[in-house]
C-alpha cells in the first residue's frame, strides 16, 4: 500500500498530508506538512516525526499552489465537507492529490456482511463514491485499485479479511471507527456468531483453517487467496 502511495505522489518533495493522524504511511525521505484536527491523534505521533498542525481539510492555512503534492489516507470519510476539503488540497497543491479510500460500491461484498451488516452499511453511507472524488478534485485523474495485504497492520475491518479471529477483539474493532455507530447489540451478535462459525470449522487454530473466509494455509506461499475478496481501497 506504501508504494502504491509512493508511485501516486511522483517526485513531490513537499508534500501536504492532511489527516495525518499518528504518520501511518509517512516517508522520512520526503518534506511533510501533517494536518490533522485531532489532538489526540496530533498527540499519538512518534517524536521522530515532525509535529502536525492543528488544522481542518477544508481550511487549510497555506498559500495557492505551496506544496509538490498532497496527500489524504482514509480520511475522506469523516470530514464535515468533502467536498471543500478536495478543493482547499487541490487549491495548496502544484502537483498530484492523492487519496486513498474506500469504494462504498464494495463495501457490502466483505464477508463481514453476513456477520454485522450493520457496521458495513454504516461504511457504505459515510464514504463518499469515487466518482464524487474525482469530481471535487477537477474532474480528471487515475483510479486505481489498492489491494489489502493479507499481513496488513492498518487497523480498518479490510485489513483482517485472512485473519478474522482478530475481529473478535474489541481494541481491533475500535480502530475502525463504523463500529461505534452501532449499538452493543450489534457487537454481541458478532461475537456470538463468528464464534459458533469458528468452533464449527474443521482443524483448530493451529491448522489455519477458517470458515468465515475459508482460509487455507499454503506451503508454497503465505496465504491463499480467499473466494471472498476483500473490499478494494
Amino acid at each position: 500500500m506504501a508504494r502504491f502511495i509512493t508511485e501516486a505522489l511522483g517526485d513531490a518533495r513537499t508534500v501536504l498530508y492532511v489527516g495525518a493522524g499518528a504518520g501511518s504511511y509517512e516517508s522520512a525521505a520526503r518534506a511533510v506538512t501533517a494536518v490533522d484536527a485531532s489532538e489526540s491523534m496530533r498527540a499519538r505521533r512518534p517524536v521522530r516525526l515532525a509535529r502536525a498542525i492543528d488544522a481542518v481539510a477544508e481550511e487549510l492555512p497555506f498559500a495557492d499552489g505551496e506544496f509538490d503534492a498532497s496527500m489524504t489516507l482514509f480520511s475522506v470519510h469523516q470530514w464535515s465537507d468533502v467536498r471543500a476539503g478536495l478543493r482547499e488540497m487541490r487549491r495548496v497543491t502544484r502537483g498530484p492529490v492523492a487519496v486513498l479510500s474506500c469504494d462504498p460500491d464494495l463495501v457490502r461484498e466483505f464477508w463481514l456482511y453476513r456477520y454485522a451488516p450493520e457496521v458495513l452499511d454504516t461504511e457504505a453511507l459515510r464514504h463518499p463514491t469515487v466518482e464524487e472524488l474525482a469530481s471535487a478534485l477537477g474532474g480528471s485523474g487515475t483510479v486505481r485499485t489498492v489491494p489489502v495485504p493479507p499481513d496488513c497492520t492498518d487497523g480498518f475491518n479490510e485489513a483482517y479479511y485472512v485473519r478474522p479471529e482478530l475481529l473478535l477483539d474489541p481494541a481491533a474493532r475500535q480502530a475502525c471507527s463504523a463500529w461505534s455507530f452501532v449499538d452493543d447489540g450489534v457487537r454481541e451478535r458478532f461475537d456470538r456468531s463468528l464464534r459458533r462459525v469458528w468452533n464449527r470449522a474443521p482443524g483448530t487454530r493451529s491448522s489455519a483453517t477458517c470458515a468465515p473466509c475459508r482460509r487455507t494455509r499454503d506451503p508454497s506461499s503465505s496465504y491463499a487467496r480467499p473466494p471472498d475478496a476483500p473490499p478494494n481501497r
